[in-house]
């Protein structure tokens, strides 16, 4: 990685590019900023599907560099900005605290269909992912109580109706541009704003798609209990149902919804209240 910062270094490029590849980029990302080159962390699918565009069927890593190359030259992706390490520590024990939950799930469902002799085991092994799971959130405490800003800024979204302190840190940690953008953008951006898919005098049917996912899949699991006791989001839950809406839409909806509250409250800096829905 050094050799390739000095070498890349030397020709003063405009822009550096470089897939995102589930984690695997992020030394050299984070070695490149240091060196403050101007990064792009790239969507491979999207560098995939502008090759396959202009004709590029055939896949090597020679020619990915060259797909990536061209990719950055014709469309100037925006540079990318890397997250604070804090921030990147966070979202890293967040990563750790759902990768320690799905382990309690498959341990639990093995132990509902394993014999007798097998229980004591399995259940030493959740109780060993339970207590890994209390540590995690230890550090995520601490992380938080360091950054008088942040704790501000859990503290007001935690007294909202609905939102829990691994939302918080979620949107804390994910989505940074909470509280600058306009309800359509916030919603876009993490990716709960139904598509249109419409072509002449056919109207399609409206989809998610895309986004910021991690922020979507806790707000999702976070919403199926809000919808049980929030003032507003229970009634327009059951209201979309009794319309004929089914239920994964309608939880979208809500998720809408409390993004739109969760974010002008951030906008305004003021605590939870019914008249922000």
């Amino acid at each position: 990685i050094n050799e390739a910062i000095k070498r890349i270094e030397s020709f003063a490029p405009e822009r550096v590019l470089i897939e995102s590849t589930g984690r695997l980029e992020l030394p050299f990302s984070i070695a490149a900023h240091q060196a403050q080159l101007p990064l792009v962390i790239c969507n491979a699918a999207q560098v995939r599907s502008f090759a396959k565009s202009l004709g590029r069927l055939a896949k090597t890593d020679k020619l990915d560099a060259q797909d990536i190359a061209h990719f950055g030259e014709s469309i100037k992706p925006p540079i990318s900005i890397l997250k604070a390490k804090n921030l990147r520590d966070i979202s890293d024990l967040l990563t750790l605290r759902s990768q320690h939950l799905e382990m309690s799930t498959m341990e639990k469902n093995r132990l509902k269909r394993m014999p007798e002799i097998t229980q004591k085991s399995l259940n030493r092994i959740l109780k060993s992912i339970q207590n890994e799971i209390s540590w995690v959130d230890k550090q995520l405490d601490k992380k938080i109580a360091k950054v008088p800003q942040w704790k501000e800024l859990v503290d007001l979204l935690t007294s909202a109706k609905g939102v829990g302190k691994v939302l918080a840190y979620t949107l804390l940690s994910e989505l940074p541009e909470l509280g600058n953008l306009t309800r359509k953008e916030v919603a876009a951006l993490v990716g709960v704003a139904p598509m249109n898919r419409d072509s002449g005098g056919y109207k399609g049917k409206r989809s998610i798609r895309g986004g910021r996912h991690k922020v979507r899949t806790v707000l999702f699991v976070s919403m199926l209990s809000t919808i049980q006791c929030h003032p507003k989001l229970k009634p327009m839950y059951q209201r979309l149902v009794a319309k004929g809406k089914p239920k994964k839409v309608a939880i979208v909806a809500c998720m809408r919804k409390q993004l739109t509250i969760l974010n002008q409250m951030v906008k305004t800096n003021t605590h939870w209240d019914e008249s922000h829905v």
